[in-house]
């Protein structure tokens, strides 16, 4: 009964999450967009990282990709003082 039960939960679960990435609103796209952004150009985890990596700034990337837009102002700040253009917002 409860194999069953857990079954039933993962397909569900397993249905729904395309139909959540296909609703993702613009600011959750944008948002994904500027730590995509960050990473290519500022990570200095990355060869291509061109500065240290501020611990606001990391976790607002994290917020982003975790779906939280919060980080959003964070990033933004970042990427304009490396003197990098933000992604389209729409």
């Amino acid at each position: 009964m409860i194999k069953k039960m857990v079954l039933n939960s993962a397909i569900v679960a397993a249905t729904l999450m395309p139909i959540a990435a296909l609703a993702q609103s613009p600011d959750a796209a944008y948002c994904s967009a500027l730590a995509a952004k960050y990473d290519q150009y500022l990570d200095m985890s990355s060869k291509g990282g061109r500065q240290p990596q501020s611990l606001e700034t990391r976790v607002a990337v994290e917020k982003c990709k975790a779906g939280d837009t919060s980080g959003i102002a964070g990033i933004e700040k970042a990427l304009k003082d490396a003197k990098i253009d933000l992604p389209s917002r729409g």
